[in-house]
């Protein structure tokens, strides 16, 4: 939500503060929770019908949906069509829509007179479009080699990407921005500084 609030700001930029309400918020993050329950809910019933082992144990630090069905015991063929078939609707078709937007932004940065002005604008969405690209290509490709036999770690590491990593991500590029945020930033690390100074001294 908070990317396709981003984009109409730059499509629209004189109809985003009419257009965006509390009310449209709202109505935005209910549509993406009851998004995220349905397309949870096939893979959800099609794993109920399989068969596992006992004394197992999931490599990971939660049970994602791959990892599980490895461990199955039965065909898991159903179940890797509906994972790849949510995936391209909950993936591939949100990530095109997200890359036309950006394609009709770029060209209107182009149309930009001012050099600064360009340059602020392409670090903004350079930025933002990173943030997208490791959040979906992450997904995706660990979500669409279900299938193949992937290394336990190489996994683990895709999921702490689109779980942890772009998150953290998203907190630095919005909140950096901010003007009184990196002037309390650095009067944190100036304070700790000298502090660390001082515990080397100590410590020599």
């Amino acid at each position: 939500m908070v990317h396709f609030n981003r984009l109409h700001s730059h499509l629209s930029p004189l109809h985003y503060v009419a257009m965006m309400n509390p009310r449209l918020c709202q109505l935005m993050a209910l549509g993406s929770w009851l998004i995220s329950i349905l397309g949870s809910l096939p893979d959800t019933l099609t794993i109920l019908r399989l068969s596992f082992c006992k004394h197992i144990e999931i490599p990971h630090f939660f049970c994602d949906l791959p990892e599980v069905l490895r461990l199955a015991c039965s065909d898991t063929l159903i179940n890797h069509i509906v994972v790849y078939s949510t995936t391209i609707i909950l993936g591939v078709f949100p990530l095109t829509g997200i890359l036309l937007f950006y394609s009709q932004i770029f060209s209107s940065i182009l149309r930009i007179s001012s050099d600064r002005g360009k340059y602020k604008a392409f670090s903004t969405c350079g930025s933002h479009l990173l943030v997208v690209s490791l959040f979906y290509g992450t997904s995706l490709a660990f979500n669409l080699s279900s299938i193949a036999k992937v290394s336990s770690k190489m996994s683990l590491m895709s999921s702490m990407m689109y779980t942890m990593v772009t998150p953290m991500l998203n907190t630095f590029i919005y909140s950096l921005r901010n003007r009184h945020i990196k002037v309390t930033l650095g009067r944190v690390l100036n304070k700790m500084l000298p502090l660390r100074e001082r515990m080397n001294a100590r410590l020599s």
